[in-house]
């Protein structure tokens, strides 16, 4: 059972008065509260699946993929079971090159992203964790490189991956949504959904339309993906029981849906993402 709220982290980050550092965390299964930094963070996940809720949105962050939270961003973390979480947090005063976060006169803001991760940049936020929280902030050294890692992150998250599902304001669209996470090993239509949620479907559909800007299928197809993406990722499911869990018959189909979605066949995906977490200790 995943906690309702984490131990109280070791880190106040506001109250450190350093520029840039990383922090190195390998996590339980927890559910944090919703807060905010006036740094700008970066998190990569080595191992397991991060949950985030940021700017209206809930975001999945998969095995060796990485995130960028704009600073100021209210938003919360959960996972549901282990992750080897790595994270850099980044003064705005470091970049001069505007980050997603809109640091720019005219830019618009985006509070979240999740981004693919090259081996340049895996490596550089590994680095990152030589500098914790304590490194004092008057190393030469580390100046330069943070002020690279934000200028490239800029470069890295300029392409988004599409691991993000809407939340809805309105009640009979949270429980459309709700039905949908219930059913996705069925193939619900819209008015399956909307008897769910207590409404006719022309007014489910344009709940959709208008809070969430996508529609019932559409929803419906990503929930399943990121649903996929959280089983393979634990590297003990089979990618058959897999596509039949999240409502597929044939496992061609599955396949050629997860790798348009993410990029890369179930397998290959299931060989990358499911290494272990080494230990556990403190969420974000």
């Amino acid at each position: 059972m995943v906690p309702r709220s984490p131990p109280r982290a070791r880190v106040d980050v506001d109250a450190l008065d350093v520029p840039a550092f990383g922090l190195a965390d390998d996590v339980t299964p927890f559910r944090g509260d919703v807060h905010a930094h006036r740094k700008h963070q970066i998190l990569y996940a080595d191992a397991g699946v991060l949950h985030l809720e940021v700017g209206g949105a809930h975001w999945v962050l998969p095995p060796q993929r990485a995130a960028f939270i704009a600073a100021r961003a209210a938003h919360r973390a959960y996972a549901t079971g282990p992750v080897a979480l790595r994270t850099v947090y980044l003064s705005p005063r470091l970049t001069r090159a505007p980050l997603p976060g809109g640091d720019a006169p005219g830019e618009a803001r985006v509070d979240c992203r999740v981004f693919a991760v090259t081996p340049l940049a895996r490596e550089m936020i590994l680095h990152a964790m030589r500098w914790g929280p304590d490194h004092g902030g008057r190393d030469a050294v580390a100046s330069l490189f943070f002020r690279t890692l934000g200028a490239l992150c800029r470069e890295w998250a300029a392409e988004p991956l599409p691991f993000r599902l809407p939340v809805a304001r309105s009640v009979e669209l949270e429980r459309a949504m709700r039905f949908a996470h219930e059913r996705l090993g069925e193939r619900p239509g819209l008015d399956d959904a909307a008897r769910a949620a207590r409404t006719s479907a022309r007014t489910l559909s344009r709940r959709f339309a208008e809070e969430a800007r996508t529609t019932w299928s559409e929803y419906l197809s990503t929930a399943r993906m990121l649903r996929a993406m959280e089983m393979l990722a634990g590297g003990g499911a089979r990618v058959t029981d897999v596509a039949v869990a999240v409502g597929f018959d044939s496992l061609g189909a599955f396949t050629r849906a997860f790798a348009a979605f993410t990029g890369e066949r179930p397998k290959d995906y299931r060989a990358r993402a499911g290494g272990s977490v080494p230990g556990t200790s403190r969420p974000p």
